[in-house]
């Protein structure tokens, strides 16, 4: 495989690489894939073993995809205006907040500030009150469907409903070129890789437990002297992190976002995802984020209205069917195999107790 492309003056490859298996196109569903994946493994972790429904993450996937194609979109513009700013207003200048996303150290650095910052407030306030259940739910939700009305509504500053897009450079490599694609597609599955290292280690640790008890029983843990706000904020961070993370991925693997990716259907298809798979598992959450991502793809593009009819008719299958999602199967499988046939009386012994009986 060739080098990766550069550009402004470095020199470049004669052939460019080609991936010997995939095409450009499963190669970036793949990677899209992954970015669901990276968001699914944070939701297992907050939901199925906090208990907590995050219903918003929507909010902290676009707090990691917007810092990445605002970065994006001004090294492709270079020193002029990006191109949908000039549209509306020529003569405009750059608004304040895009400047410092000319750097690639503070887009880096907000993808994982943001998220943190914000879900750290936001859980504060949450938790210590107590808010749970429906409530949480709801409230995580409602923040997603207002950031995603608040970016489609300011369109000269984030190009509102049609998003941020046209992206020919990632960090100086050429989008375009082949061989670009797969590192970006490698760097995506590594960093699934090291969330799910990440959430198992969690799980292992005495953090883990602590999780599963506030989850099952709050009053007790507080009994005995934790703050489950504390370990339930831990849990919410770490969810919002990985979110910023596969927003961020997300970008320059599809090579757009807008508010459609980031709104309130967004983070029930990511909910649904990890409820399919399998919430309390390890790989559950990033096995169902896949097929879920690979039904949309599938069929959504060519039965786009029954598409998500599926989608419900699997979510209230698996609810009533498979409560702890399709991770559950080999273990259902293991015990209907283990489980001993009941044995025939025998009819010695039958005999036997009707002579004790008479």
């Amino acid at each position: 495989m060739d080098l990766p492309q550069r550009h402004r003056g470095v020199r470049r490859p004669a052939a460019r690489g080609r991936p010997l298996v995939l095409t450009d196109h499963w190669l970036n569903n793949l990677g899209k894939y992954c970015c669901w994946a990276i968001a699914a493994v944070g939701i297992g972790l907050a939901w199925g073993r906090g208990g907590m429904l995050v219903m918003g993450q929507g909010v902290f996937f676009a707090l990691g995809a917007y810092s990445m194609a605002m970065h994006l979109t001004l090294e492709t513009a270079g020193d002029r205006i990006p191109g949908f700013m000039v549209l509306y207003d020529p003569l405009a200048p750059l608004p304040a907040f895009w400047e410092p996303f000319r750097s690639a150290g503070f887009t880096l650095l907000a993808i994982v500030v943001l998220p943190v910052v914000m879900a750290g407030l936001l859980g504060f306030a949450l938790f210590k009150r107590r808010v749970k259940g429906a409530y949480f739910a709801i409230l995580t939700q409602a923040l997603a469907v207002a950031l995603a009305t608040l970016i489609s509504s300011t369109i000269r500053e984030t190009g509102g409903d049609t998003g941020l897009s046209d992206f020919k450079y990632f960090f100086g490599f050429v989008l375009n070129d082949p061989a670009n694609k797969v590192m970006v597609f490698l760097i995506a599955a590594g960093l699934l890789i090291l969330c799910l290292l990440a959430v198992w280690q969690l799980y292992r640790s005495r953090f883990g437990e602590l999780l599963v008890a506030t989850r099952d029983a709050e009053e007790r843990v507080r009994f005995l002297g934790y703050d489950p706000a504390n370990v339930k904020l831990v849990a919410f961070v770490v969810s919002a992190l990985m979110a910023s993370i596969a927003g961020a991925m997300f970008v320059p693997i599809v090579g757009i976002i807008t508010p459609a990716e980031i709104g309130a259907a967004a983070s029930i298809l990511m909910i649904a995802g990890v409820a399919f798979g399998g919430r309390a598992s390890l790989f559950g959450p990033a096995l169902g984020a896949m097929a879920v991502g690979w039904g949309q793809s599938s069929l959504g593009s060519t039965w786009p209205e029954g598409w998500t009819y599926i989608l419900g008719l699997l979510f209230v299958v698996v609810i009533l069917f498979l409560p702890n999602g399709l991770s559950s199967l080999p273990a259902r499988f293991i015990a209907a195999r283990r489980r001993p046939e009941p044995q025939p009386t025998p009819v010695i012994a039958a005999a036997e107790l009707e002579e004790v009986r008479s």
